[in-house]
């Protein structure tokens, strides 16, 4: 597996842990529509929540939550759009951004509520 790919992975599995201690039930990993993916979907009561996670080892080229662009975001709606008309969701729903950072001794996580829209 390229590099690139395990850092994702470590940051999506640190991004898992840190919604569970905050009390979320994860629902999915990796959700696919059609072209479009969500990389978590959680639940807190009656609230889900579609969380991309963006993971970085260093923030030399920015913060990893800055490489959310909107044509990302766009296709995590979409793919969000389907997920709640196929589960019959009635109740609240939240888009957010969980960026982790990486570095040689830590691991820095950032929980972004209500990132778009």
């Amino acid at each position: 597996m390229a590099q690139h790919n395990e850092t994702g992975k470590q940051g999506e599995d640190e991004a898992v842990r840190y919604l569970q201690q905050q009390g979320y039930e994860i629902l999915e990993r990796n959700y696919r529509h059609q072209h479009a993916e969500i990389d978590l979907i959680a639940q807190k009561g009656k609230l889900i929540i579609f969380a991309e996670v963006k993971t970085r080892t260093g923030t030399r080229f920015g913060n990893p939550e800055e490489f959310v662009n909107s044509t990302k975001a766009r296709l995590v709606m979409k793919a969000a759009e389907h997920y709640i008309f196929a589960k019959d969701w009635q109740h609240d729903v939240r888009f957010d951004i969980v960026a982790v950072t990486v570095l040689p001794d830590e691991v820095n996580i950032k929980h972004i509520e209500d990132a778009f829209y």
